[in-house]
């Protein structure tokens, strides 16, 4: 879709920031509760498919952290039943490209918001292009792609090496011959350090985290889920940041990651105190082994991503706990302003829940519109 004509201000009810599962789930729900002449959607992403269109070639829907149907047209429809074995980098965005157009939810790309502030009982919002919309009400479904998170450790400024992060992963031929160390205890830096370890030539491969990794071999059942998403939801509605759901449920185990232990690759190290021109080192004494200075040409950031909200700055949402105080019956409703909610921040992250909160969303939209 093209952007929305620049000039004048565009005035809208309901305006749907960000075009992946949570936006288009939101855009949805919207259309069945009236509200799609009264709906604006804008993403800044070049075509369909939100994050997914920038992930690694290598990474297939299969070995993704679940793709869940969006609602009205499940994946394996339209995509077929084979398509667990397509990179998830064109899979979705093609999956996302059949859902907009069957449900004919017009979304405005690229249309880049950089800031929204107070206006009235309303939105200001304007774009990087410097056109203004106006808007009662905001459904942010920004998520986290465009906020990769680097740990700040002493020294890491003076490594003269390379340093990268899962946001810029393309191929493991890119480590071949080197000495690489991933820092990362989630489900990405495990796959991504198997990967690079079987595949690239030659490569040499460390592995540490802040908080040693734990393997849970037990299915993720719906008691699981919901303890998870407890955890994240209490988090936010103290106004403190969202935890890591892995924090909760733990690494799942598969015969990928048995192997990778077997063949030694899984050998992990504690966090590292400084880094050094040329490696990182462990200043003090940890479980029992000295300290020591390891040589690596490369650290590889798998540490994740925040939530990236930073256009909403002006509206100064932050609380003293560092989060942002979420209310509502799935918490998407951001307690110091109704007008705003936000989708894939806490509870709402994952696909499934990304889901839920798309029409609990739409419901609150227009309860807020018809009683003001």
């Amino acid at each position: 879709m093209n952007a929305y004509p620049s000039g004048d201000p565009t005035e809208t009810d309901v305006l749907v920031i960000g075009g992946g599962q949570a936006g288009l789930s939101a855009g949805y729900y919207l259309d069945k509760f009236g509200l799609r002449s009264q709906t604006l959607m804008v993403d800044h992403s070049p075509g369909p498919g939100g994050a997914w269109q920038f992930r690694w070639p290598t990474l297939t829907l299969a070995g993704a952290n679940n793709v869940h149907d969006l609602p009205g047209l499940g994946l394996a429809e339209a995509l077929g039943t084979e398509c667990d074995q397509w990179p998830a980098a064109t899979a979705v965005p093609d999956y996302f490209r059949q859902y907009e157009q069957k449900f004919g939810l017009d979304v405005h790309r690229p249309v880049d918001v950089r800031s929204v502030s107070r206006r009235g009982e309303g939105f200001l919002v304007t774009t990087a292009a410097g056109d203004e919309i106006s808007a009662r009400t905001i459904i942010n479904a920004t998520g986290t792609w465009d906020r990769p998170f680097v740990p700040y450790v002493p020294g890491i400024e003076t490594f003269t090496g390379t340093q990268l992060h899962t946001h810029d992963y393309k191929t493991p031929a890119d480590f071949a011959g080197k000495r690489v160390l991933v820092v990362g205890a989630g489900i990405s830096a495990v796959q991504l350090l198997i990967e690079i370890a079987r595949k690239a030539e030659g490569v040499q491969t460390f592995w540490c985290s802040r908080t040693e990794p734990t393997f849970n071999d037990e299915p993720f059942d719906p008691e699981r889920g919901r303890a998870a998403v407890a955890r994240v939801e209490e988090r936010v509605r103290a106004g403190l940041p969202p935890g890591s759901v892995v924090s909760v449920t733990g690494l799942p185990d598969n015969d990928s990651f048995r192997a990778a232990r077997a063949d030694g690759i899984l050998d992990w190290r504690r966090m590292f105190t400084r880094i050094t021109p040329d490696g990182v080192c462990w200043d003090c004494a940890v479980d029992g082994v000295a300290p020591h200075h390891l040589d690596v040409d490369i650290i590889f950031w798998c540490t994740g991503f925040r939530s990236a909200l930073d256009h909403l700055a002006p509206l100064r949402l932050r609380a003293p706990g560092g989060g942002i105080v979420m209310t509502g019956r799935l918490a998407t409703v951001v307690e110091a302003l109704p007008q705003l909610q936000l989708l894939g921040y806490g509870p709402s992250a994952s696909t499934i829940g990304a889901n839920r909160a798309g029409r609990e969303a739409a419901r609150v939209v227009q309860k807020y519109l018809t009683q003001g």
